[in-house]
């Protein structure tokens, strides 16, 4: 049985943060040592990110907030709330980008109804609350009170592909199922100002942001598919469980993300993305960079690099990625799914198939896809892109506004 992904939208808050004014920011914080002060110019500058998007309001240079909570702009201190202060902010500002990325899916697929939908997964791993984004969905939706609900949590920047595995498998066993999957992640609830080199990283990448898709294996007549889901892996690497993790602490999450997670994805990744390209015989023995699409995880600019290298892949192959990381940041589980949305935007290659994609009918293309998360845990997606890319103002949620929310003033910092 084959599934597709019907839609695939993105949402971001309204508030952006401006690298350069950020850097600013945590440079000039009272209690960095000499070398604190070096790592947050290095680590800001050399993230090749240019912005990024803030769910948290009072960050911006303008902020009148009566009692500041990360970002005092009289004193431009960042501020440590607690983890209960985070995460009640969480449970207001993810709730409106889990219920638009959701909303923009619905309505980028005219053949699908709300109450068609049989199955919602959600995915996020930077807060908790309880009934959670599932139920928020349900309610602000009109979804079915009885559609089946997931949440996978805490897991990482990998996420959305178990949420796209379990989709694909909750289609291949009821061929009516309609999988609504929608990723939301507030990463900037929880950087801070520190001397420590993975804190320092973090704050140097991490961003918000949300996005949905549908998936069913049901035939819409009219209604063109985007993805057909052929096959997923999950390889944990023989090294590196300390090299990335993600853990509670007193003032927010805390990151453990070492700079050796670089070499261990690229003295792993050919073994990692083996047990996937075996699936599927046209792939055995081709080149690499003649699968045509690369929808790799932006985790940092020096994993592209090393992906890039390792596979030799062409810079035209790492654009996706790099310019998700430079206009977005890192989203945790929703970045990889901005990534693909900015593929499935590119128009159709010129001439016939060649490589991977002669395999596939006129039109199509082959799309590798890669995230990587704690463990160190390396998820591998291989797509089948089917649509035309969608026109030039069409009226869709694409990454960089919410409908309707004109952006703020840029920022100078973030907490």
């Amino acid at each position: 049985m084959t599934v597709y992904l019907r839609s695939l939208e993105t949402a971001v808050p309204p508030t952006i943060l401006v690298q350069p004014e950020a850097r600013a920011v945590f440079a000039a914080q009272p209690g960095l040592t000499r070398l604190g002060s070096r790592l947050v110019n290095t680590c800001f500058d050399s993230a090749a990110i240019d912005t990024r998007h803030t769910a948290v309001q009072e960050l911006t240079t303008d902020s009148r907030a009566q009692d500041p909570q990360f970002f005092d702009p009289a004193t431009g201190l960042l501020l440590s709330p607690s983890t209960k202060v985070r995460n009640d902010i969480f449970a207001t500002e993810a709730t409106k980008l889990f219920i638009e990325a959701a909303q923009n899916a619905l309505d980028a697929c005219q053949g699908i109804d709300p109450l068609d939908v049989t199955h919602l997964i959600t995915v996020s791993c930077t807060g908790f609350f309880n009934p959670g984004p599932d139920y928020k969905i349900v309610r602000a939706l009109g979804l079915n009170p009885a559609v089946q609900r997931y949440h996978l949590g805490f897991m990482g920047c990998y996420a959305a592909f178990p949420a796209l595995r379990a989709a694909k498998s909750f289609c291949e066993a009821d061929p009516g199922a309609v999988v609504l999957v929608v990723c939301a992640e507030l990463c900037s609830l929880h950087v801070r100002t520190s001397n420590d080199p993975d804190t320092i990283m973090g704050s140097a990448l991490f961003a918000d942001g949300a996005a949905a898709a549908v998936i069913t294996a049901r035939d819409i007549p009219g209604e063109p598919a985007l993805l057909q889901l052929d096959h997923f892996e999950t390889v944990l690497t023989p090294v590196g469980e300390e090299s990335m993790a993600w853990n509670i602490g007193d003032e927010g999450f805390e990151m453990v993300l070492g700079n050796y997670v670089p070499h261990i994805i690229d003295d792993h990744i050919i073994g990692a993305l083996d047990p996937l390209l075996s699936r599927d015989s046209s792939l055995h023995g081709l080149p690499y960079r003649d699968i045509r699409h690369w929808a790799i995880h932006p985790g940092g600019r020096s994993i592209l690099d090393k992906v890039q290298s390792r596979l030799e892949l062409s810079d035209e192959q790492l654009i996706p990625a790099r310019e998700t990381l430079r206009n977005f940041g890192n989203m945790s589980s929703a970045t990889v799914l901005f990534v693909i949305r900015h593929i499935l935007d590119l128009p159709a290659a010129p001439g016939g198939p060649d490589g991977a994609d002669a395999a596939v009918r006129p039109g199509e293309e082959r799309i590798c896809s890669m995230a990587f998360g704690p463990g160190l845990t390396v998820e591998t997606a291989l797509f089948t892109r089917l649509a035309a890319p969608r026109p030039a103002g069409a009226a869709a949620a694409t990454p960089g506004a919410l409908a309707g929310k004109p952006a703020e003033q840029p920022v100078a910092a973030q907490a």
